[in-house]
């Protein structure tokens, strides 16, 4: 008796574009894709951009935005959708009323705030609207420590990083991976608290010295929302996610592209 052949999920990535190919949309549809899934991409902004940093950065009209989103949903069963850079209120507005209209109940959203060259990459305005609109719809927020400090108004103690997920998550009502990446110290600890279980995780590893980490926080939000999309848990999704993202640090030594914060190696496991 033959095998059933099983279909690849859709992974829907609502985010910006960088031209350098290591983070935003194109670092989105890379992870997906290598996470073996099918990628289904929103462009809410065009940044000028290089490993150097932002120099410039294009919204779209909301109306396009919106357009580009209702075509998707209309026509590609997703399986599940992150969220990255969405630039201001208008698109935070329009990407919210189109997922009203058509829920998904896998959302991952990363909270983009400012660029690791310091680019302010949402408008300050717009972080209620955030918190309002799509934090309510999500399935989890994916938060560094300073976009954690900014959201709660307050600096997070490195010694309560679970009571500091576990705050966030309280206060918005959302399940909450606070991220480490931050930390002081030579390990990189990611702290889960999953809201619907009332229950904490902690995902632990090594820091690794490389010069290319341009696109780790987008590239961890697809990579979850991919496994999330094709039927692991919480939990599961996060851990392969992050032995995903390692071998991808790891391995990013094999390319050359750029003078400044380089890319993460996307496709490291094809070169086993």
């Amino acid at each position: 008796m033959q095998k059933e052949k099983q279909s690849i999920p859709n992974i829907l990535t609502i985010a910006g574009s960088d031209p350098s190919g290591g983070a935003g949309i194109q670092a989105d549809i890379k992870t997906i894709s290598a996470c073996g899934c099918y990628a289904t991409s929103v462009i809410t902004s065009l940044t000028a951009q290089n490993t150097l940093g932002v120099s410039q950065i294009q919204t779209l009209p909301y109306e396009f935005v919106q357009e580009q989103l209702n075509l998707i949903l209309k026509d590609i069963e997703i399986n599940a959708i992150k969220i990255g850079m969405l630039a201001n209120a208008a698109i935070v507005e329009g990407v919210a009323d189109c997922l009203q209209m058509h829920p998904s109940p896998l959302i991952v959203l990363d909270p983009v705030l400012i660029s690791s060259s310091g680019k302010k990459l949402l408008a300050p305005e717009a972080v209620s609207n955030l918190v309002a609109r799509l934090f309510p719809l999500s399935t989890l927020i994916t938060p560094n420590i300073p976009e954690a400090e900014t959201l709660l108004g307050e600096k997070i103690d490195e010694n309560d990083l679970a009571g500091f997920a576990q705050k966030l998550a309280d206060k918005f009502e959302v399940s909450v991976l606070l991220k480490g990446g931050h930390l002081s110290g030579n390990y990189t600890i990611d702290t889960l608290y999953d809201i619907t279980q009332s229950k904490h995780s902690s995902f632990e590893s090594r820091k690794i010295n490389s010069s290319n980490l341009h696109g780790t926080g987008c590239t961890l939000s697809s990579a979850i929302a991919s496994y999330l999309g094709k039927g692991y848990n919480l939990v599961s999704a996060i851990e392969k996610s992050k032995v995903f993202i390692q071998g991808a640090i790891q391995n990013a030594d094999l390319l050359k592209a750029g003078k400044g914060n380089g890319p993460l190696h996307h496709f490291w496991s094809l070169n086993k």
